[in-house]
């Protein structure tokens, strides 16, 4: 498989700039892998897919205001911090990427406040962006990070070229979302809504959840032809052993399994053993899931529609078949349907 086996004409006009109005009212493609047919749908219309003891498996990181302002001293040139992982909390040293990159060198401090409460230090260079930062900031790490939260703004996707608005904190958010560390969401995630979460749970549906820290690898294009050669940066997973059990369950009993996303399938395919069984984990992946892959874990899975050439429309497509799944993009934007992270969903069956 080549990556230009990927590519496909996505008019801009459909990169969704905003979410739906509602959550669950996004619209969902239904793909049918057994049938080759594809159904059109609304998102809340999930429901009507899955019984009793089915599964649905979450991804429940939370998204961190990750998107910094701060100006240069001397200059005062404005520069955008994003920041990316936090490497040491007893010093306060990040790794981030810094825009525009060419004037940000060793030694130079960057303020973020007027009263100068909060400045950074560059500390090292990592990648032509990337650069490593101390802050200096007087107070305790609770204060430190409370402080990062109040600057920082919701770290929206570059494609979106409006300004973040205030509904973006609440919207590129999870409604089940609880242990901070990405800076960007599961999508597939954000077309459930409280009311969609009881129907489910009315029905007899069963979550369990896991988390994968989405990082900015998720963006990142691939420079290669040759999909072997493709490296995915690493990104930091949890399963803790009540939700490995709950889903080794569900996997037992026959029943639909569905990996909400591509996070959460890659955190289930990182950790499912030979003989199919999920075990509790706590490590990093890079792993890279391309046609041909044989899946261990979930039977189905819901997810948004993705850039062309994307890693992660290769992952839908080892899961549902190329052909298939390049003729589904076609329908999609043959039908207008709205692309990326606020984007419709598709449910794999």
């Amino acid at each position: 498989m080549k990556t230009s086996d990927f590519n496909f004409d996505l008019p801009a006009e459909l990169l969704a700039e905003h979410p739906s109005e509602h959550r669950d009212e996004a619209r969902l493609m239904v793909l049918d892998r057994k049938t080759e047919t594809i159904e059109h749908k609304l998102f809340k219309d999930v429901v009507d897919y899955f019984d009793e003891g089915d599964l649905f498996i979450f991804n429940n990181t939370k998204v961190f205001p990750a998107r910094l302002y701060g100006n240069k001293e001397k200059t005062g040139a404005k520069i955008e911090v994003f920041l990316l992982r936090e490497l040491d909390k007893e010093t306060r040293v990040w790794d981030v990427l810094v825009d525009p990159a060419r004037k940000i060198r060793i030694g130079n401090k960057l303020f973020f406040t007027e009263d100068e409460s909060l400045v950074a230090e560059v500390i090292d260079n990592t990648t032509s962006r990337g650069r490593t930062l101390r802050f200096l900031f007087d107070g305790s790490y609770e204060e430190f990070r409370a402080k990062l939260k109040e600057l920082g703004e919701t770290p929206l996707p570059k494609y979106i070229k409006r300004d973040v608005e205030p509904e973006d904190a609440e919207r590129y958010q999870t409604i089940y979302a609880k242990v901070e560390g990405a800076v960007a969401a599961p999508t597939a995630g954000l077309h459930f809504s409280k009311h969609l979460m009881k129907r489910l749970e009315i029905k007899g549906i069963d979550f369990a959840e896991v988390t994968l820290h989405v990082g900015l690898g998720t963006f990142n294009p691939i420079e290669v032809e040759d999909l072997s050669k493709h490296k995915m940066e690493s990104e930091e997973i949890f399963i803790d052993e009540k939700n490995a059990q709950i889903i080794n369950n569900a996997v037992e009993a026959n029943k639909r399994v569905c990996a909400v996303g591509t996070t959460t399938m890659r955190t289930l395919e990182t950790s499912v053993s030979s003989n199919k069984k999920i075990s509790a984990f706590h490590g990093w992946t890079n792993k890279f899931i391309y046609p041909p892959h044989e899946f261990g874990v979930a039977n189905c899975m819901i997810t948004n529609f993705h850039t062309p050439k994307s890693t992660l429309i290769m992952m839908i497509a080892a899961f549902a078949g190329r052909d298939f799944v390049m003729h589904a993009y076609e329908e999609a934007v043959k039908e207008k349907y709205k692309f990326y992270s606020y984007g419709d969903a598709m449910l794999i069956l």
